[in-house]
């Protein structure tokens, strides 16, 4: 400690806990930084593509908000698209029969062929395993984006269950503090509940894009249900089971862009 006398006393140099030094600290932009906008697309076997839509509403998109977004909207099309590849699957062989048929007019022949051709580039698309592959694999990814998300806020969860976990033992003897701990605990688990929503719409997925993992020859792709997740080891049980879904869809894709 250092003194130094002035014309109105004396001016101490008072050393400061390093705790406290941190915290009167000036900020600097890394630390108050906001994150890029994410952006994330899945593209179709048609060739166009659709992308996550973030709810402004809720702050800048998160990858993982655009994702479950990715998600949602991935649902109707998968199902719509069931019906367009049986019906594809049919005019394949019906344009063969045609082409057979005996004497059939020479113009309506070349009108058919031309609009055979051009329809022959959607069978191949959407009925060929090396049409489909593209289109199953950006689902699986997407797929593997979600359930990450999904890791890591029950990871999060997790550590604030054991956290809270500490301090009930360390409360003991101590029914009020107790007590706020006991509500917290509570709120942890709800947290976790919560987040399993987001496990719904992924076996939703995963069953009506059955028939496309199929055609691509993907899989089989099994994701286990979960009906509650209690506690502390319920939550690391959820999250060891979660993890080794995600090894098997990674090693089935070779990885993901």
């Amino acid at each position: 400690m250092s003194v130094e006398q002035t014309e109105k006393g004396f001016n101490l140099d008072v050393p400061l806990p390093e705790e406290i030094t941190q915290l009167l600290k000036q900020p600097v932009c890394a630390d108050i930084s906001l994150p890029e906008p994410a952006s994330v697309s899945l593209k179709l076997p048609n060739g166009s593509s659709i992308k996550g839509i973030g709810d402004v509403t809720q702050g800048i998109p998160t990858s993982c908000s655009l994702n479950f977004s990715l998600l949602l909207q991935l649902g109707p099309i998968l199902a719509n698209l069931e019906c367009f590849i049986k019906l594809l699957k049919l005019i394949e062989p019906l344009i063969d029969v045609v082409k057979g048929l005996p004497f059939p007019p020479v113009e309506a022949i070349k009108k058919f062929v031309e609009a055979s051709a051009d329809v022959g580039v959607c069978i191949a698309s959407l009925t060929t395993p090396l049409g489909m592959l593209p289109f199953a694999k950006d689902i699986v990814c997407l797929i593997i984006r979600t359930l990450t998300c999904l890791i890591e806020a029950m990871k999060s969860i997790l550590a604030l269950m054991e956290k809270l976990s500490l301090d009930m033992i360390a409360a003991a003897g101590n029914p009020t503090q107790q007590a706020i701990i006991q509500c917290a605990q509570e709120n942890a688990q709800r947290s976790a509940q919560a987040q399993l929503q987001a496990i719904e719409p992924v076996m939703v997925i995963m069953d009506i894009a059955a028939p496309i993992f199929e055609i691509a020859q993907v899989g089989p792709i099994e994701i286990p249900t979960f009906d509650n997740v209690e506690g502390i080891d319920g939550v690391k049980n959820f999250i060891e089971t979660v993890e080794g879904v995600l090894a098997t869809l990674e090693l089935i894709v070779g990885g993901c862009d």
